[in-house]
């Protein structure tokens, strides 16, 4: 019980961060490992409780949803769910062992993209704009690399369609909705699986909905920047940790 306490206070966390700037998944991880998964099982239960707050967050938005010039949000929509299914089988597919290896490295990897995002990426100047082929192939490793791990896919994309000349509005509620749209592919593969701690699933998810709620009604009343700097000293945190004593 104290365990899925613990839990469920993650989850509640994750989604108000989720909700204000991003990052939750920092959050789940360590919580899920502390509660004795493995780093693998942590990963697919901590993507399939997170998913009903993706697809709240996309419902929410749904009016700013837009594509781009020479790439319509139907085939942004497809490429995520292709890049999605890939990085999930990639992810049934991984050992154990290569895994907990690999993710120390995906931490930090998502943390850097993270931090560039929030305080590094040049606001009110207008990028040089890739085609729509670039977009597209940016889309489907973001898709591949947000079905096999997730963290700071956000980021990623808000980088990929801005610098494809989509708005900033329009770019943030797009992108809640292909996050869903890639985790969705990942969690068709993920429920079956015996990797899945339903007990602690449950818990995250509820604390997860619960605190996108919370999110969503103090997302005008928290100082965003500090909540950026606290996702990023998690990263690290949780960075040096794994690195130190490896999981």
């Amino acid at each position: 019980m104290v365990l899925l306490a613990v839990v469920f206070v993650a989850g509640l966390w994750a989604g108000v961060q989720n909700a204000l700037a991003g990052g939750g998944s920092f959050v789940t991880l360590p919580a899920l490992i502390l509660a004795g998964q493995t780093p693998l099982a942590a990963n697919i239960t901590s993507t399939v409780a997170l998913f009903p707050g993706q697809v709240t967050s996309g419902l929410a938005g749904r009016k700013l949803v837009s594509g781009l010039e020479g790439l319509p949000f139907r085939v942004l929509f497809a490429i995520s769910i292709i890049g999605g299914a890939l990085g999930g089988l990639l992810l049934l597919n991984t050992p154990e062992r290569v895994f907990a290896e690999l993710v120390p490295w995906l931490v930090l990897f998502a943390t850097a993209v993270f931090t560039w995002g929030s305080f590094f990426r040049k606001k009110g100047v207008e990028p040089t704009h890739i085609g729509p082929i670039p977009a597209a192939f940016a889309q489907f490793c973001i898709a591949i690399y947000g079905g096999y791990f997730g963290g700071g896919i956000g980021i990623l994309m808000m980088a990929a369609l801005t610098l494809a000349g989509m708005g900033t509005r329009n770019a943030g509620a797009t992108k809640n909705v292909l996050a869903g749209v890639m985790n969705a592919s990942a969690v068709a593969l993920f429920v079956t699986s015996p990797q899945v701690d339903w007990r602690l699933a449950v818990s995250l998810g509820i604390g997860a909905i619960i605190g996108g709620l919370l999110g969503a009604w103090a997302l005008h009343r928290v100082n965003e920047t500090l909540l950026r700097i606290a996702i990023v000293c998690i990263g690290l945190a949780l960075t040096v940790a794994l690195f130190v004593k490896p999981v």
